[in-house]
């Protein structure tokens, strides 16, 4: 389903991205809109696939999973099967919160978020585990400045 997005639009999606758990009322006081008119455009948002999900942000420090890992992968393989086998395996590791098929010289990029080093470790080693990768190479992260940041449509 296609849609066409207005500036009402985009400014209903900013406001959701900042707090998605507003009140109906709320948000369509923020945008300038009736209640009725507010839930009809959200609604269509939500059926054609732009509003995905709502969810909540976490604090990983607080929460014990404070190191976040980027893995940098290549590998030889590039065929259909060994691709769905490998999203498969990638997708069973819960550490591993993005994932992303890439170009130029690594093949994947995923964000691992975890607790420590050892904790790390083992994701590391269930990674590489019955998967031939060619090389994977780790960067940690010292400090993140920004961090899941809002999509802007000005």
């Amino acid at each position: 389903m296609s849609l066409k997005l207005d500036q009402i639009d985009y400014r209903l999606l900013e406001e959701l991205q900042r707090d998605s758990a507003q009140s109906q009322r709320a948000l369509s006081d923020r945008i300038g809109l009736s209640q009725n008119a507010c839930w009809r455009r959200l609604k269509a948002l939500e059926a054609s696939g732009v509003i995905r999900n709502r969810t909540v942000v976490l604090d990983r420090t607080q929460l014990g999973v404070g190191l976040i890992v980027f893995v940098m992968i290549k590998t030889r393989h590039h065929s259909v099967d060994w691709l769905k086998h490998f999203r498969q395996h990638v997708s069973s590791i819960p550490d591993v919160i993005d994932f992303f098929r890439i170009g130029g010289e690594y093949d994947y990029l995923l964000k691992i978020a975890t607790k420590d080093m050892a904790s790390y470790d083992r994701v590391y080693k269930r990674l590489i585990e019955g998967i031939e990768l060619e090389t994977v190479t780790s960067y940690f992260a010292m400090e993140a400045i920004e961090e899941q940041r809002s999509l802007l449509f000005s």
